[in-house]
């Protein structure tokens, strides 16, 4: 597929590349757009040169206009219909450079050759503050790596990493964000018929674990190493003069990821599909398929519809980081050392040490969740000892942490002499906070959420706004999911669980 390059001159000076003059507007020069494509210094195997599909009707859904102007889009003045035009792949910027990025990864632990089956990355997008994030269309019609697939997304998927992504932008987790979700006017072959839908996904890179494992088994040597040296530089730059570049690179990807996973943690998020294609090398949540947040309190909770063997449940996620990490060290042996046995021993000293980092870690996040100033090593048994109350008597995780944030305990699940055992301790151990129980409040408010996607709203919403055209429910949680630390009157509805989440399952929308 080629692009079509002629470029047209319009009367605000905007020149693009197009397939269709005839729908052009006059959109104020360029939009606000300044890509480039540091990724195409890589060799050409990394990605293949294929522009989106064109679509027959795009309509504006969703638009993130705050992150528009983050990003330096002066779309103030456009109409939804320009911008979906962008959006939807059917105008590209005069200085696009559409391609699908090559990747591998271990799926469920199955290795495989993979790659940008459905989405097209337009470039890197140069914000006013000078920074760098890739602008991709996720949906956009098929590639060289789409493996049968359509290449192309439903609305209420796309809906979903919308909404989702921005949730966890809010919740202060390092994410992808969405800037926007463009109907596409046609239909969407699933289970079922379902319309059609773009988004754009806005990431700090979409380098993976399986871009290093794609590099190790099936490019050269020097390829592998031009990867790490393009990764280091743009988001690990403090590295360039490391000793042994390639051990301190894996090090600093093993610290980002344990940030990650104990952010997820403390806010009960559940990936559901950490394969090592999903691991972004910059620490962000990628990929937002089957997640979903966790209501009762269960180690094992898995709401994915394909992980029947609860490989990524929530207790699991940080069993399955140190894995995926494994995967990104094995890319990385010809580089550590020239000696294999060398290169191995240095991986698996550096591996060794996840487990003390990642518990120690824990163990502080856990303690801020209690509100304790200074954690002390005994602290870890009363952490626990909520944590079995809760996953013994089916407690919901995150309004046990809000109401002991705020006293009142409104579920009969907490009239246990065991409870109030377990809260007259914690009472104790907080009063030795410099500032007391005042203290540990405040502390308290700014690590445990008020609000997160509760799943039944999420589920609500996305099936009013794809099936009804309704959007009333999804703008009213993500405008509450804005400010999801301040416990806010009147919004107990956006709080409560359902009565049952029994048989609940996310599906990966592919």
């Amino acid at each position: 597929m080629v692009i079509n390059k002629k470029k047209h001159n319009f009367d605000a000076g905007l020149r693009c590349v197009c397939r269709q003059p005839q729908v052009f507007f006059n959109m104020n020069k360029n939009a606000g757009w300044q890509l480039e494509h540091s990724f195409l210094q890589l060799p050409k195997l990394f990605f293949s040169h294929t522009p989106p599909d064109e679509v027959p009707l795009p309509s504006l859904l969703l638009l993130n206009q705050t992150l528009a102007t983050e990003l330096g889009f002066g779309w103030e003045a456009l109409t939804s219909k320009q911008i979906a035009s962008w959006l939807s792949g059917n105008i590209l910027p005069e200085n696009a450079e559409p391609i699908a990025q090559a990747y591998a990864g271990h799926q469920f632990g199955h290795f495989t050759m993979l790659g940008d089956g459905r989405a097209i990355l337009l470039g890197e997008q140069i914000t006013p503050y000078q920074k760098r994030y890739d602008i991709q269309l996720k949906g956009a019609g098929q590639t060289p790596f789409s493996r049968r697939g359509d290449g192309k997304a439903t609305i209420s998927a796309m809906l979903r990493e919308y909404v989702m992504s921005e949730a966890m932008h809010y919740l202060g987790i390092p994410t992808s964000r969405s800037l926007a979700v463009v109907g596409t006017g046609e239909p969407v072959y699933r289970e079922t018929t379902h319309k059609g839908a773009v988004l754009t996904r806005v990431a700090a890179s979409h380098i993976r674990v399986g871009t290093f494992e794609y590099a190790r088994n099936f490019l050269p040597k020097e390829m592998l190493s031009e990867l790490l040296i393009y990764t280091v530089k743009r988001h690990y730059p403090e590295l360039e003069n490391s000793d042994n570049q390639p051990l301190a690179f894996l090090e600093a990807v093993m610290n980002r990821q344990i940030d990650l996973i104990i952010h997820w943690l403390r806010v009960g998020f559940v990936h559901g599909v950490m394969n090592t294609d999903n691991m972004s090398i910059a620490g962000e949540t990628l990929d937002y398929g089957p997640c979903a947040f966790m209501n009762a309190y269960h180690l094992e909770t898995v709401f994915s519809s394909i992980d029947t063997q609860k490989r990524y449940a929530f207790g699991n996620q940080p069993t399955i980081a140190l894995w995926n990490l494994a995967c990104l060290a094995g890319a990385l042996l010809p580089l550590l050392d020239e000696t294999p046995e060398v290169a191995t021993q240095k991986a698996r000293i550096l591996l060794d040490s996840f487990k003390s980092i990642f518990e120690s870690r824990r163990h502080l996040m856990m303690c801020r969740k209690l509100g304790i100033d200074k954690p002390r090593s005994e602290d870890a048994l009363l952490t626990q000892q909520l944590l079995d109350f809760m996953q013994n008597r089916g407690a919901d995780y995150t309004n046990t942490f809000l109401w002991l944030r705020t006293q009142q305990f409104p579920s009969s699940a907490y009239n246990s002499p065991e409870f109030a055992a377990w809260l007259e301790k914690w009472k104790m151990r907080v009063l030795e906070n410099d500032g007391g129980l005042l203290k540990a409040t405040a502390i308290m408010a700014a690590h445990n959420p008020a609000f997160i996607p509760r799943n039944h709203l999420v589920e609500e919403a996305l099936e009013n706004a794809s099936q009804h055209q309704n959007f009333g429910l999804l703008h009213e949680l993500l405008e509450v999911w804005r400010t999801p630390y301040q416990n806010k009157q009147g919004l107990s509805h956006y709080q409560l669980p359902p009565e049952t989440e029994a048989g609940y399952k996310t599906f990966c929308g592919t």
